[in-house]
């Protein structure tokens, strides 16, 4: 029978999940609850997703099989991540202050256990301080532990409350009873300082990744802060300060100079220039006129004008993007930590293998079998101990972050610094990433007879441009003033909609502007001007005219220039075997002309910032591994899109807070450079987990006592604590290398 389902679908935030294993636990008790439809869990965003019929189960009902297996949820929906984030926030600062007073207890135990062994009562102050290093500051692996083994997993918690556990009560028992091993022959030795050091290192590596999660990113908050609280509404009454939420289609709302426009619409009294960057990406403002479309969220310049609501809400395009950027960001593969992954295959091993060295000893291993199987089983576990193993992933990222940061390269999470090393497409806005992302005059050409009266023609140029409100007036203005002093007075200044400006000096009247004025003072350029400005626009360069009513006086070429190490950076990439694609909102022939001039083949122009996460999507749908680079709010959905997301550090805030590498000095030469560091962490991480597995490999079968048949030799507990150490000591000593690569 096909029943009819009401289905409804929520995202809550899950809090006390620490690794791979606890996703999936809360993934299989919230999916295995009647009326749950499907739910998975996203690690990465500590969040699950649920589809379910409510008329059969409630999220309420969640939360209580949540905390009945040691997690809990957030049900406030509104603001449920802002709570997961002070949660976060807290969890960091107490593991913190955890630490610190773990280390201080621990630092006597390792001094008292490696250098005054025979100091009275020494075993007794060991007990003593390292009782609450693993009860109190390193409970949660024991409940962790606790918690897995209820559900019959095991994790990297599981191992390490059973090795520092069991080394602890061995210890506690040798210290009270020496005389148990002496009547037998053999020196009861503690390990207390190996258990209290185990605890701190792995709360190390608990504190690393505690770091990056209560980092999270306000990218979402910023942009939300893009909208204004209220808007100015023209009614019957006259005007009129509403919320924003209040705000309906077809209401009239006027936007005055320097504000932002509030929601999606379309102009119909009055004119001006909008700054559409969060849009297209480009920094020339964009005139607005009666019949033209304006978005939420971007910024009026100079001018009021009045406009028509025609999106509200969520429908207007800044909360498309705010929604998008959500979703690339909760729509990633939960994070599958190698060591936990290790370790659910790894834990039960050492399990199975203490237990049947115990049971191999006690069945054929003759006189004292049970001791000797009882000191293997404890060898066999603290050999195992997973110290280099938890080690192995934190000091590598460690070092590769602090690498990073030397070479300007801020690295937010171990997730961003692993993942760069698989990267094979890079996709690159162009706007303040491969050029500058502001217009600068790279020419001006004084023509004819201008060239006796310079002087004074570039007082009455500077004057006409500094009234302008033009976008591009401001870089003629800049450029005029460095060259000379221009202070001049013009009369009769008057702005001419979609051409340029004029005024008159000294009876004579001057314009400067588009082609549109030459046209309409019927003023014909001469071939090899006209040859000059056509070589100048094929570089993607604006010309802008001033001219007096007979000639023209002098031309000016303006540009977004190209960043010195762009097309280095580009051919570099190449290099390493990376397809490198350019997005730009900018025309074809501006396109076409810097991916020329850089070296890209392949590009698109006039793009939407949800077509840039379109093209993202598609590359990852080619099975590509997608590195996005760029430095505006319009980046912000590809950036959360992508796989690897490279933010300009002279960009904007929001695209800093969604990317997970930030380049300092916005040179897109460290791009290659952040790769090449991605490819060196991982392979050392990869040789750090080799070391630690070599030690457990040899050591194992030893401490079990596979050479006792052949030549009577047993592996001391002490001499396996001291091979565990070794293996920690490789392990940081590999990390450290790190140090000393060159990044190109």
């Amino acid at each position: 029978m096909n029943k009819e389902k009401n289905i409804a679908t929520l995202s809550l935030p899950v809090l006390g999940m620490t690794c791979a294993a606890c996703a999936s636990s809360v993934e299989s008790m919230i999916g295995s609850q009647i009326g749950v439809d499907v739910a998975t869990v996203n690690y990465a965003t500590q969040s699950v997703k649920v589809s379910y019929d409510p008329k059969q189960i409630q999220p309420s009902d969640f939360q209580k099989v949540l905390q009945g297996i040691g997690y809990d949820l957030i049900l406030d929906a509104e603001s449920g991540k802002e709570k997961q984030e002070e949660v976060r926030r807290n969890n960091y600062q107490t593991l913190k202050k955890r630490i610190i007073a773990a280390a201080v207890l621990t630092l006597p135990v390792v001094v008292i256990g490696m250098f005054f062994m025979d100091m009275k009562w020494g075993n007794y102050y060991m007990w003593a301080l390292t009782t609450p290093v693993l009860f109190v500051f390193g409970k949660s692996f024991f409940i962790g532990a606790f918690k897995q083994a209820r559900h019959g997993r095991a994790n990297m918690d599981t191992l390490v409350a059973l090795s520092t556990g069991i080394a602890y009560l061995f210890s506690v028992f040798n210290t009270l009873n020496p005389e148990f091993w002496h009547r037998r022959g053999l020196h009861p030795h503690v390990y207390f300082e190996a258990a209290a050091v185990v605890i701190v290192f792995i709360m190390l590596g608990k504190l690393l990744e505690e770091r990056a999660k209560s980092n999270t990113s306000s990218a979402i908050k910023k942009l939300i802060g893009l909208q204004p609280k209220t808007v100015l509404v023209i009614t019957e009454d006259g005007e009129k300060e509403i919320p924003i939420s209040d705000v309906h289609i077809n209401d009239q709302i006027l936007v005055r100079s320097g504000e932002k426009i509030p929601v999606d619409g379309e102009v119909y009294q009055g004119s001006s220039y909008v700054d559409e960057s969060m849009i297209s990406g480009e920094p020339v403002a964009v005139a607005k006129n009666k019949g033209d479309k304006v978005f939420a969220g971007t910024i009026n310049q100079k001018g009021s004008f009045r406009f028509t609501a025609e999106k509200v809400g969520g429908e207007t395009m800044l909360a498309q993007i705010i929604k998008m950027v959500q979703d690339a960001q909760g729509s990633k593969a939960p994070v599958q930590k190698l060591v936990d992954k290790i370790a659910g295959i790894f834990v039960p091993i050492v399990m199975a293998i203490a237990l049947l060295t115990l049971l191999t000893w006690v069945l054929i291993g003759g006189e004292n079998a049970f001791t000797h199987g009882l000191l293997a089983m404890v060898t066999v576990l603290v050999i195992a101990c997973p110290c280099a193993l938890g080690l192995a992933t934190p000091t590598a990222i460690m070092v590769g972050i602090g690498k990073g940061a030397e070479n300007g390269i801020l690295i937010k999470d171990a997730e961003a610094l692993e993942s760069g090393h698989k990267v094979n497409a890079v996709v690159v806005d162009k706007t303040g990433t491969l050029t500058k992302g502001t217009p600068e005059v790279t020419e001006l050409i004084w023509l004819g007879d201008s060239h006796n009266n310079q002087q004074i023609l570039t007082k009455i140029f500077f004057s006409l441009e500094q009234q302008s409100e033009h976008p591009l007036a401001e870089a003629i203005v800049k450029h005029l003033k460095a060259e000379s002093n221009p202070t001049l007075q013009v009369s009769e200044f008057e702005s001419l909609t979609g051409k340029g400006v004029k005024a008159v000096y000294d009876g004579q009247t001057y314009w400067a502007g588009s082609h549109k004025i030459l046209k309409d003072q019927q003023i014909v350029l001469p071939e090899d001007l006209q040859n000059k400005v056509n070589a100048l626009q094929q570089q993607a360069k604006t010309v802008i005219y001033f001219a007096d009513q007979t000639q023209v006086l002098a031309i000016v070429a303006i540009a977004d220039q190209i960043k010195e190490g762009s097309a280095k950076a580009v051919q570099e990439l190449l290099h390493q075997g990376i397809a490198v694609y350019m997005l730009t909102g900018d025309n074809q022939q501006t396109a076409a002309a810097v991916a020329k001039q850089v070296g890209i083949a392949e590009f698109k122009a006039e793009v939407f910032p949800s077509d840039k996460a379109d093209f993202v999507r598609e590359l990852q749908k080619q099975g590509k591994v997608v590195a996005m680079i760029g430095d505006g709010i319009n980046d912000s959905q590809a950036l959360a899109q992508a796989d690897l997301s490279i933010a300009m550090g002279k960009g904007s805030d929001i695209a800093i807070d969604v990317a997970k590498i930030t380049l300092v000095s916005s040179d897109l030469m460290q791009v290659p450079k952040a790769i090449r560091l991605s490819r060196l962490t991982v392979r050392t991480i990869r040789q750090n987990l080799f070391w630690a597995f070599i030690y457990n490999l040899i050591g194992i079968p030893i401490a079990a006592g596979i050479l006792y048949p052949i030549n009577g030799f047993l592996l001391n507990p002490m001499i396996a604590g001291a091979a565990m150490a070794l293996s920690s000591v490789s392990v940081v000593s590999n990390s450290l290398r790190l140090k000393f690569y060159k990044l190109i």
